[in-house]
């Protein structure tokens, strides 16, 4: 709890503030209010449901409608929630060493990787883990008050040092305002969200401003073998990859049935890597997080010990075995390039089904480029609901079917039995891939996210 004057210094009134939010759907008695603006969504048009759901203070960057004594007019009405946010949960971000990774795909797998090595804190797509406690959030990057309240939670459990996914729409809505990163990674860069940012070069350039936020002087990592991330334009750069020109090169791989080993030659010395981290992908991934692991000067052999032991992050080409005869994946690749590279990587198998659909309210132009590989690449692919917003799940599924004439496929609107006519089709020779989704524990239906989990449902069905 905090006093309104705490946080607002021009305003001297004795009034106890027990929350802050600017989402007039999470306002309860005693919040503070401030009604931000967003690109597709301003919030001072909630500010009638706030103060009906209890909130005793509001901010806006204009004046009220309505007769309410508890408001003032902020003009720069982000910024001003970003440092109201900093207050209430007393955060000071100098306390602070953070590490970021940003990309199109790979973002969760290297973050996660970066923080079983280091024992650092993790904010990312699958919530913030800190020691042996996990808690989940909405954003890949959690929006401010939610990003603000994760970094008390973590300051309060002994933590400072934290790996974080950083996402375009979080630099975007300069969510990260303030924060200076020790090193940051860039995965790569393929169309995406291109719903918020228009053309691919927005959305590049939207990434490349993490480089922004690093302290002076200090290094990022790029995938060299990515044509968009070479056009970063920043002196400590270093490139890694399978092309010979990149400063890590990698190279050796072999995929056996439950490791791979490839080698990474880097400022003159070869490394051997063995991960149980499966994919080309991964191998982008599991190298990524070796060299920031290295610039924070951690010995090389304790890491390479450590990647030898690394699990499966969940949802992510996680292998979920409950007595089953086939093999089931769950996985969140929802882009075209994340669903070739999971599908490529089980050719192996006489047989693969994928479940999945495409997010509402996201980029259109992808969804038939996306139906029309997994037909043509898989063989049976279940289209589906994958957090359709205000969209008809039907509408989605013709988008993806829109540039194909084949007919392997089932659309079958509830995620549940589209998982469960998926497993009634599968024998011991099939991989089934229920992709996009990963371990969210939700569905975005209109304005709700109501409680849904694929990780629930297969465990159910399948036990």
């Amino acid at each position: 709890m905090k006093k309104i004057s705490d946080l607002i210094e021009s305003i001297n009134l004795d009034i106890d503030i027990l929350g802050i939010t600017d989402d007039s759907r999470k306002v309860k008695e005693g919040y503070l209010f401030v009604a931000t603006q967003g690109f597709n969504e301003d919030h001072y048009f909630y500010v009638d449901e706030a103060i009906e759901k209890g909130a005793v203070f509001v901010v806006s960057n204009r004046k009220l409608e309505r007769d309410f004594p508890h408001f003032i007019v902020e003009k720069n009405i982000n910024d001003f929630y970003i440092d109201c946010c900093r207050k209430f949960y007393d955060v000071d971000l100098a306390e602070f060493n953070f590490i970021g990774i940003t990309g199109t795909d790979g973002k969760t797998t290297t973050a996660s990787i970066i923080h079983e090595l280091l024992d650092y804190a993790y904010i990312g797509t699958n919530g913030i883990s800190v020691g042996e406690e996990e808690f989940s959030t909405n954003n890949t990057t959690p929006v401010v008050e939610e990003l603000y309240r994760g970094l008390k939670l973590i300051k309060d459990k002994g933590y400072n040092n934290v790996v974080m996914e950083v996402s375009s729409e979080a630099l975007l809505h300069k969510r990260l305002k303030d924060f200076k990163f020790e090193t940051v990674g860039f995965t790569n860069i393929t169309e995406d969200h291109l719903n918020v940012h228009g053309t691919i070069e927005n959305y590049r350039k939207c990434k490349f401003e993490l480089v922004n936020y690093l302290k002076d002087g200090k290094t990022c990592f790029i995938n060299g073998d990515c044509d968009n991330c070479k056009l970063l334009g920043y002196k400590n750069k270093i490139s890694y990859g399978m092309n010979k020109d990149n400063d890590a090169v990698i190279y050796d791989v072999k995929e056996l049935a439950n490791l791979v080993k490839f080698r990474v030659n880097y400022r003159k010395k070869d490394y051997e890597v063995e991960s149980s981290l499966l994919g080309m992908y991964n191998v982008y991934n599991v190298t990524l997080a070796f060299l920031i692991c290295l610039e924070m000067g951690i010995d090389e052999y304790e890491l390479l010990k450590k990647i030898a032991k690394l699990k499966t992050v969940k949802g992510r080409r996680e292998f979920l075995d409950f007595g089953q005869e086939f093999t089931v994946v769950l996985d969140y690749a929802h882009t075209f390039n994340g669903i070739k590279c999971l599908v490529e990587s089980f050719q192996n198998y006489e047989r693969i089904i994928v479940v999945t659909g495409s997010a509402g309210g996201r980029e259109k132009e992808k969804r038939k480029l996306i139906g029309k590989y997994l037909l043509d690449n898989t063989d049976v692919t279940i289209f589906t609901m994958d957090d359709p917003r205000e969209e008809s799940v039907d509408d989605i599924i013709d988008d993806m079917l829109e540039d194909t004439d084949k007919r392997n496929y089932y659309r079958i609107v509830d995620r549940k039995k589209a998982i469960e006519k998926a497993f009634q089709m599968a024998d011991k020779k099939t991989v089934v891939l229920v992709i996009g989704k990963g371990r969210d524990n939700y569905m975005a239906i209109g304005r709700r996210k109501i409680f849904y989990s694929d990780y629930e449902v297969i465990k159910k069905l399948l036990s």
